[in-house]
Parts: C-alpha cells; structure tokens; sequence
C-alpha cells in the first residue's frame, strides 16, 4: 500500500491523520468542499495536495485506501465511485487503529466533558517523563506543536469520542481504540443528531468498558452518578477518582488563586501528592486528577507528574486569554453544551470573584441546537453577571418541532435578574459591548467554532477605545 487519499480532509481529525500517515511514508492527498485556513494551511505546509469540491474524477488514478470521513455519505459522488470501482475504504477510527494504534499501549480518555484537556495532560506527563508517547487529541495542546505526535515510546494517548464513525459504521469512534487504561471522566446525554437517549449512549461505554483487557484498567469519575452505574460488576480494574466522594483517589483541600488552582492527591485517605494547575475550575482538578492517576499507573513517579502538571499550559480554545486590555480580559473557550458553560462559568468566578463577568454564547454544535436541552441553560448561567446569545447558527440544520428557542432562554434568564439578551455576531455584538464595558470586565466567548472571530474583533475596539 503506497497510496493514501483522504475524503474530508479538512477536518481537525482527518487533517491531522493525513500528516501522520505522510509522516510514516504514505503518498497522501485529500478533498474537501470546503478548503480554507486554517487546516489548509496546515496541509499545505505537511505537502499534501487538496482537491477542491468533490468529483469522481478525483480518483481516476485509484488510490490504494480511502479513508472517508464521517460528514460524508451516500451520494457524495467521490463515495459513490469508491462504492462502484470497490476501492478499499475505511473510516479514521478504523485507520487509526490500522497504522497507529494496533502496536502501541493505548491509553484512551472519555467523557461528555473534559476529554482535550484530560487527554492533553497524560500526553504532556508522558513527554514531560521521557517516555516519548504518540497521541491523537481533538485540540492544539499548548506544551506540543499540534494535536498529534508520532513518538517512539510504546504509549499512545487517545482521545476517545463517542461520536459515529462512518456512514458505513455507525459504532461509536472509541470502539477502534483498544484501550488499556480507560479514563471515563462523566457521561450525559449530548449529540443529539445520532443518538436518542441517554441510554443509547451508555450502551457505547459498556461496549467499550468491555473491550479493556483484565491486565488493563479503568479509571472512573465517581463523582459522575452514571459513571459510577456502569463500572459495577466489570472484569477490568476499576481505579476511583472524586473530589469529596467515596472514591479510592481523591482530590481534597482545594483552593484557587490568581492564576493557579491547588489541591492535594490522596488514595484510601493517605497524602500523595500537593498538586498546582494553571487552569481554572473543580472540572479541570477532576481532568488533573485523572491524569495523575493513569500516569502513576504507568510508572511515573508522584514527583514527576506534579513537575509536569505545574508546567501544564492548556488547550488552545479551553478558557484560552485572547487578550488583556488594562484590567478587562478576553477569554475564550469551546463550551458548546449547557453543562460545559455551567463549569466554565464556574471556573471563571472561581478565579475573578470581584470581576463583572460577560457571559457570551453561540449554539452552533448540533446538541447545543436544540430544544431537548433548552431547560438546562436555564441555570447554566448562573455565575454570569451579563449574557448575550446568539441566535441559533444554520438553524435549517435542525427540524423547526426540535430547535433551541434562545428567546425563551433569554426570558428565564432575566426573570432570575440577569440581564440577558440576544445579539447576533458582528457590530451589533461589538457596539454594544464597547458601549457598556467597564474597566473590570471580563469577556468569555463560547463556541465550538469560530465565533465570526469575536474575541479578537472585541480585542482591536477596546484597544481603541482605551
């Protein structure tokens, strides 16, 4: 096999795929409808060519595999001639698993929330101790040059979506995954698109609790009451974690600072280790305390995950400062479910109590769209001193009977007495928030996509507003 084309490519996962097979020597080109910076960019740098738009013709000279992604599906005319010429195909969890995963130990990390930073962590610990893990992450991990490394240890660090994984393969994406140590940090009900309840959703964690082999073991949130239901009665070792819970590891005397969160490790109530993070929130300790406990169950000394965690610089887009005008603050951040918003709203007056803080949110992911999780908004913005929300991002993109109404989030929102309102991106947004600012603002934007660039339009008015 020489020849290696990926059908769309510009995914964050696929893009980053097509440069770790370039990398282990495979002629790799792609398509996408959509070609811009910056995966293009980052493609064109990596030298894989990309077609624009999607034609057959594309694939006159067949490739040996095509790796389809999971946007694509039948009556994509590229599927369509892979179908017809029966080119081998195969989905990016299946090609992980293929050239990547199937010799290394996989160390995979799940969860509703807190996946990119957890999984971020245990890579960053693993490199920090010299042990030269490879990882594949959904997001730019600050202490690494992107969301991938292929390195020359035996680990491979995971972040384990419970997403679909083709059009073809309907199951789960971790299902590829083989782990041998299984972080599960919490699970709620989220991708509304594929699945209809909760409990379709964790019958995928059972499904993959039952791939981790009895050598392996499992790490579980117990604070997490599903968590805690569905690691009973496994033949997997089961390692607790919580913060004040019954949990075998726990994290205790937690305290925030300016810029710094604290807490001590324990296991069956004896002092291991006091740990210092840069990121903010009882979530992130959570995150912390899972990748303190994989790493130790990997061999890695007390002392050498609390040295690597002090030197922890984040994910891009997780609570990331876009910028620092005078006092006022611009942060942005990925939360995209109601939950999310919930924690990092917490985190963020955890760490500002004396500061106005200016909640502002897009519901752009297919989840945050809609109406089965509109009550939960209502107390997700608790901590929030003002909010703005966007009107819903291609809204056609959800059936009208199951479409979030903002307005409706809005009303509940002022009736608790915080002033809420509907803003769409642009200068609508920026003139009202330059007219209202203080000097003490904080200003976190939420979003799973770019937010029509936002953080940094609002960044250039306040400096010139100064």
């Amino acid at each position: 096999m020489k020849k290696i084309y990926l059908a769309a490519i510009c995914g964050t996962g696929m893009a980053s795929l097509a440069a770790m097979l370039k990398t282990k020597g495979y002629e790799v080109s792609g398509v996408d409808e959509n070609v811009y910076p910056p995966m293009s960019t980052f493609l064109e740098e990596q030298g894989i060519p990309v077609f624009h738009g999607f034609d057959a013709a594309h694939l006159a000279n067949k490739p040996d595999l095509v790796v389809i992604g999971n946007a694509l599906s039948r009556g994509n005319p590229e599927v369509e001639f892979v179908l017809n010429e029966k080119i081998p195909y195969i989905s990016l969890p299946a090609a992980l698993n293929q050239f990547f995963i199937r010799d290394k130990f996989a160390c995979v990390v799940t969860g509703t929330h807190g996946k990119t930073t957890t999984s971020s962590m245990l890579a960053w610990i693993l490199e920090y101790a010299g042990m030269q893990p490879s990882f594949f992450i959904g997001g730019m991990p600050e202490n690494f040059s992107g969301g991938f490394q292929i390195g020359d240890g035996e680990h491979i660090v995971l972040e384990g979506d419970e997403y679909d994984s083709a059009f073809f393969d309907k199951r789960a994406k971790f299902l590829h995954y083989q782990p041998r140590i299984l972080i599960i940090n919490n699970i709620e009900f989220d991708h509304a698109d594929i699945y209809q309840s909760l409990e379709e959703i964790k019958k995928a964690f059972r499904q993959l609790i039952n791939l981790v082999p009895g050598n392996g073991g499992i790490i579980a949130n117990i604070d997490d009451p599903v968590v805690a239901e569905i690691v009973q009665n496994i033949y997997t070792n089961v390692q607790t974690i919580g913060v004040g819970s019954s949990a075998a590891w726990q994290a205790v005397n937690i305290r925030y600072g300016g810029e710094e969160s604290f807490f001590d490790v324990r296991y069956n109530g004896q002092f291991v280790a006091s740990i210092s993070i840069s990121q903010a929130g009882e979530f992130n300790i959570r995150n912390a305390l899972a990748a303190f406990v994989a790493a130790s169950k990997l061999g890695i000394s007390a002392e050498v995950i609390t040295a690597a965690l002090l030197r922890f610089q984040g994910v891009k887009r997780r609570l990331t400062l876009k910028a620092k005008i005078g006092a006022m603050q611009i942060l942005d951040d990925f939360a995209h479910h109601a939950t999310a918003i919930k924690q990092t709203l917490c985190g963020v007056r955890n760490r500002f109590p004396d500061k106005k803080i200016w909640a502002i949110f897009e519901p752009r992911s297919a989840s945050a769209k809609r109406k089965v999780f509109e009550k939960q908004y209502f107390d997700a913005f608790d901590d929030a001193d003002e909010v703005i929300i966007a009107p819903l991002h291609r809204p056609d993109k959800v059936p009208v009977d199951e479409r979030l109404s903002v307005e409706t989030i809005v009303q509940k929102l002022n009736e608790k007495n915080i002033p809420s309102r509907i803003l769409p991106p642009g200068n609508e947004m920026l003139e009202f928030l330059s007219k209202n600012k203080s000097k003490n603002d904080i200003f976190l934007f939420m979003s799973n996509g770019n937010f029509a660039d936002m953080p940094n339009i609002l960044a250039e008015r306040l400096k010139i507003d100064q």
